[in-house]
């Protein structure tokens, strides 16, 4: 934080570098590069809030419905198991499956297709980096709702069924109430990292597409202060990203009172 305020060099240190107020600030809202990072950042955020958080959720309802437990954690257990993969071998696998070289193309090519390259194609690097996310995580992130479903009363399905409510219905007035806190909560907290799309996976295809879809907050931070030795106008941006992300949760908690939730934290 402190770095942030000034003109600062490694070779000096902190206590000699000299104090230049907002400067540096101002150097990071006049900056095109960094603004266009910024509107990488919230597309591909808002593109993953859109297709990717669901989709833990609807597994979990999925697998919740099994009434095998041996199927349940041999399935869970199978898609969780992506989460555990670095995210070079994660690129590696769909390289090798839908690169210039790889297995749909070669099937392609015996169609008499020739020319598809998913891992370079800039029109589809969205669809790319959320298909990635997607296979890696989604199997992970189903473990928090099923532990919100396995709180669930038994007899409140019994009742309902009773009554004559069908499958879906006892899913929506009984399953989804029951997770809609976890829900909320994990929202808020994904909102908070909104501004943090995954610095590994986007840095090692940066390259192959290159920085004008694949340029977010960090690898931009990263280029401009580590490898170009400019510390504090990296420092600055970080600060207004994690300013900017503290924001973002508290007002997504606040938002969770109005419905009623806690949210992050109970309201006092």
């Amino acid at each position: 934080n402190v770095i942030a305020w000034q003109d600062y060099s490694p070779y000096i240190g902190i206590a000699d570098s000299p104090f230049i107020g907002w400067d540096n600030f101002v150097r990071v809202f006049s900056n095109p590069q960094f603004l266009h990072a910024v509107g990488n950042t919230l597309l591909i955020t808002g593109f993953q809030l859109v297709f990717f958080f669901p989709i833990p959720i609807m597994l979990a309802l999925l697998l919740n419905s099994v009434v095998t437990p041996a199927l349940r954690t041999s399935i869970q257990s199978i898609i969780s198991l992506p989460h555990f993969f670095s995210w070079v071998l994660v690129v590696t696998i769909f390289q090798q499956i839908f690169g210039g070289a790889g297995l749909v193309n070669r099937l392609l090519a015996q169609a008499g297709y020739t020319g598809f390259d998913l891992m370079t194609n800039p029109d589809t690097f969205l669809v790319l980096v959320t298909s990635q996310a997607i296979w890696k995580d989604a199997g992970w992130g189903i473990i928090i709702f099923l532990a919100a479903l396995a709180t669930v009363d038994p007899a409140h399905y019994e009742a309902s069924a009773m009554d004559g409510a069908g499958r879906w219905r006892r899913m929506w007035h009984i399953t989804l109430p029951a997770i809609r806190p976890t829900i909320i909560l994990l929202l808020i907290l994904r909102l908070g990292d909104a501004l943090t799309v995954g610095f590994e996976q986007l840095i090692l295809q940066r390259g192959a597409v290159g920085p004008g879809v694949a340029e977010v907050i960090d690898t931009y931070v990263y280029y401009q202060g580590v490898v170009n030795g400019d510390w504090a106008f990296a420092a600055a941006a970080g600060l207004v990203k994690g300013v900017v992300s503290l924001l973002l949760v508290l007002g997504a908690n606040k938002l969770a009172h109005v419905f009623g939730e806690d949210g992050v934290y109970r309201k006092s």
